[in-house]
């Protein structure tokens, strides 16, 4: 024991004695392992956070389609639905035992390149996100008329808008989309930043979207007709059909059962799809970018350990006296050579522990801006298993890599460091 105790303090001596040129090294060191180290954190935290874009939700219904159509534009409004549901049908859905609440949504129009969603008020209370966190107002409250809209925060402060203003919205989006000049809404709330498609979206209630197409048949105005905002609620007023409706289940234990109904729904063909399995399935794809982070990390690590192989070995030659005085004074060239693994070794944990610091600090800096702009919920824990395997093998390959200088010092003759170079 006293052996080895001694051999580790003739180890640190000597790493501060060359304390600028190894600072330097492990410097370069813990920024890569923080950088493989945090990449892994936002890699995790991000996938978790993409598939709690909607949280709480047990089953999403819509025409029958595929799952990551459905998904995509129920969830993030991408794209459209080639046909939708029938008015009874997500009426019948609600009523079902099994159901503790839904909600339909009506998509099509849009807002300045922002897609508008038509939905009941039950959404502000019922819909969750992230770790089921519920929306909450910056400013204003939920919509209780026909021409109210509630802003997401991004709408809001993109386009400047506050509560009180006025907007106007369009039929579909794109360059030749129509307006609906005629029925201006006003903005009666604003939401907080979730970093989800929330964000993004004008809501409106069903009666609203109804409201803008009386007048309006096959994607256009019906020509000579036109209905006034004040007389739009001497209408029924009721959707004839939705886009898609969110749902939400008394009992877990009941979604596989509820999802069979509604694909054996007789009115009308019908999909019901898992929000986390459907969700999954699309981080799948994008499965390149998440191991292009990884390799790039990788090869930051790689270059750094290369470096203390060079540095090691760099110092080799200044150090061939003191080596040679050590095996004068009795340390056989084992002892030589666990010298300097044990600086390497040495030299990797510091940087491993540092970089895991430094991640944690990272964390708590970045986490909050970056929950609130891009909903990407970072996690101050204990390295995850994934970190600690990339932990293990950045140690593992920085002692091996000490193997190289090493050896060499190993194989250095008593002479060779008692011969003056000139």
């Amino acid at each position: 024991m006293r052996g080895w105790l001694a051999l580790l303090a003739l180890a640190l001596k000597s790493a501060l004695n060359r304390r600028l040129t190894l600072g330097l090294t492990l410097t370069a060191m813990l920024l890569s392992v923080a950088l493989l180290l945090a990449i892994e954190r936002l890699r995790a935290d991000t996938r978790a956070s993409f598939t709690q874009a909607v949280s709480g939700t047990d089953l999403i219904v819509g025409a029958r389609s595929s799952p990551l159509e459905l998904l995509l534009y129920a969830v993030f409004r991408v794209g459209g639905a080639t046909q939708e549901i029938g008015w009874k049908s997500a009426e019948a859905i609600a009523g079902h035992p099994a159901v503790a609440w839904s909600l339909p949504l009506a998509l099509g129009d849009s807002h300045r390149g922002f897609p508008v969603l038509g939905v009941p008020t039950a959404y502000f209370e019922v819909f969750r996100h992230g770790d089921r966190q519920r929306l909450a107002f910056a400013a204003g409250r939920p919509y209780s008329g026909v021409f109210e809209t509630v802003l997401g925060a991004e709408v809001a402060k993109r386009l400047g808008y506050q509560v009180g203003d006025r907007i106007t919205l369009t039929h579909g989006s794109g360059e030749f989309a129509l307006e609906h000049a005629d029925k201006p809404f006003t903005v009666v709330g604003v939401l907080e930043p979730t970093g989800t498609p929330v964000d993004r979206t004008v809501h409106v209630s069903l009666a609203a979207i109804e409201a803008i197409h009386l007048d309006w048949q096959g994607g256009a105005p019906i020509p000579g007709l036109n209905i006034p905002a004040e007389l739009v609620q001497k209408f029924d007023l009721t959707p004839k059909t939705v886009t898609a409706v969110l749902v939400g289940l008394k009992s877990r234990a009941q979604v596989f059962a509820m999802q069979r109904w509604v694909q054996g729904y007789a009115d009308e063909p019908l999909m019901a799809v898992l929000p986390g399995v459907a969700l999954d399935e699309l981080w799948s794809l994008l499965a390149v970018g998440e191991r292009s982070l990884i390799a790039v990390s990788v090869l930051v690590a790689a270059v750094s350990l290369v470096g203390l192989i060079a540095v090691i070995l760099a110092g080799l030659n200044e150090r061939r006296r003191e080596l040679a005085i050590l095996r004068a004074l009795g340390a056989g060239p084992r002892r030589i050579l666990l010298l300097l693994v044990l600086e390497g070794a040495g030299l990797t944990l510091a940087a491993c522990v540092l970089g895991w610091a430094l991640t944690q600090a990272l964390v708590l800096a970045a986490g909050p801006w970056l929950a609130a702009h891009y909903g990407i919920h970072l996690q101050l824990a204990w390295p995850s298993a994934a970190q600690w395997a990339w932990l293990s093998a950045v140690f593992a390959v920085g002692t091996l890599a000490s193997l190289v200088p090493a050896w060499r010092a190993y194989r250095l003759a008593l002479a060779d460091g008692l011969t003056p170079h000139v």
